[in-house]
């Protein structure tokens, strides 16, 4: 058997996937050796394993080509891959005993306003287009004020300060046009509006979330029933604006996307809403979850339905039958979580500053491995790096094992969205600042 042969065979399996010269089980692209306590020893990390993804192959892939006459085909400036100055994270220690304290670097301060978090692996982006921000920034304005009537006017300040339009340019950069960005920028707004009427910020409860988050889904995925029964459900949603948003912005959505694509993003939602009631559940019993309970929760409450539309947004689509391969649905759900934490690191104090318990990747880690707030921070930092470098191979690999155009472009727009949303929380600093721990 060819090693084709071999790629293709472990493609379609659902075994995980890495790219040449990735070792099984090591985290790709580790920076200076780090060293961690595991079981009690102290390991060197450069000690264990000195093999990593061979990075040439890997910009290739996931930034586009390089060359002449290929700046055409680029779908974001290439960018050289940052992790600051590691930060080392305690590791769990036997019980009774007390965690050792985290070795921040020499010469390291309290970041400032708009800098990234210290030992963050990310990549920089150039400052999206001003003009392009602009003008998608007015029409979502437009869109959610006029079309909508989305919000009061007291909101507004929240409203603007969300920067929807900076937001959407720097998650797609390929997108030929504010229209296309119109239907990621719509479907943005409306679930955030969800979120926060219905779980969070602004009168959210997780008490009868269940109900609520079923006939705002019948928004996205319509009612099909009755003529008795029907006009009943259309005017309910005159009564609820966040229904009113997710409703017209799926309807725009499916007019500009592919029946497959529109289908997609339904199930991607789906398992958004079903990740939003584990998480109430966990708070109308006052419940913290074991560290691998929170992961897997926020495999189903984070950015999915956002990245996966990349395709549509850019005016393409990937094929069902790839987009359904075992080895995409890791790929995605890896950078999924990835970019999700990365919301978790960034919103830290946003959220302890809120009334009641809000959960977070630091804050379980913190309370189930009996760890200080700041070390439990640190440690959320690595798993985040643990799960990009887990993306980056895995992306490379099946790019390699299916070197199908659409399916590479669409591990590139993914890539390059993971990319956007980190800019986008890195210098939103009206939403967000970094606690004092460095």
């Amino acid at each position: 058997m060819t090693a084709r042969h071999v790629l293709f065979a472990t493609l379609l399996s659902g075994r995980p996937l890495h790219a040449p010269g990735h070792k099984h089980g090591e985290a790709a692209h580790r920076a200076a050796p780090v060293r961690r306590r595991r079981g009690g020893a102290v390991m060197n990390a450069a000690a264990v394993d000195t093999t990593v993804v061979n990075t040439s192959v890997l910009d290739r892939i996931l930034r586009g080509p390089t060359g002449l006459g290929t700046a055409g085909l680029q779908l974001a400036p290439p960018a050289p891959r940052v992790e600051a100055p590691r930060v080392e994270a305690p590791s769990l220690q036997t019980a009774g005993t007390e965690a050792p304290s985290a070795e921040v670097p020499s010469g390291s301060g309290k970041p400032k306003p708009g800098d990234p978090i210290p030992g963050l692996y990310y990549h920089p982006i150039a400052e999206p287009d001003p003009v392009r921000v602009e003008e998608l920034g007015a029409k979502i304005k437009t869109w959610a004020i006029d079309e909508v009537e989305l919000y009061p006017p007291e909101w507004e300040g929240q409203f603007d300060g969300f920067s929807t339009g900076r937001y959407m340019v720097a998650c797609h950069p390929d997108a030929p046009s504010t229209d296309h960005l119109m239907l990621a920028a719509r479907l943005m707004v409306a679930e955030n509006a969800v979120d926060d009427c219905y779980c969070e910020d602004h009168g959210g409860s997780p008490v009868g979330l269940g109900g609520r988050l079923l006939m705002a889904h019948t928004a996205i995925d319509p009612l099909h029933t009755t003529p008795e029964y029907h006009p009943a459900w259309e005017a309910s949603f005159q009564e609820d604006a966040p229904r009113r948003a997710y409703r017209s912005a799926m309807e725009y959505f499916t007019r500009a996307a592919t029946p497959s694509q529109s289908d997609r993003f339904r199930h991607d939602m789906a398992r958004l809403h079903l990740g939003y009631l584990a998480e109430a559940s966990w708070a109308e019993t006052d419940h913290v979850p074991e560290v691998w309970e929170y992961l897997a929760m926020r495999q189903f409450n984070n950015f999915r339905p956002c990245p996966t539309i990349t395709d549509a947004v850019g005016a393409y689509e990937l094929p069902s039958d790839l987009h359904a391969l075992p080895a995409m649905q890791r790929v995605i759900s890896l950078a999924s979580n990835a970019t999700t934490i990365v919301n978790d690191l960034y919103s830290y104090t946003k959220e302890l500053a809120s009334p009641g318990r809000h959960l977070n990747l630091p804050v379980v880690i913190s309370e189930r491995e009996k760890l200080s707030e700041r070390d439990g921070y640190l440690k959320a930092v690595e798993v985040h790096n643990d799960l990009m470098h887990a993306f980056e191979a895995e992306a490379a690999a099946l790019a390699a094992a299916c070197p199908v155009p659409t399916l590479v472009r669409f591990l590139r727009g993914v890539s390059v969205w993971l990319d956007g949303n980190h800019h986008w929380h890195q210098t939103n600093t009206f939403r967000y600042t970094l606690p004092d721990f460095w």
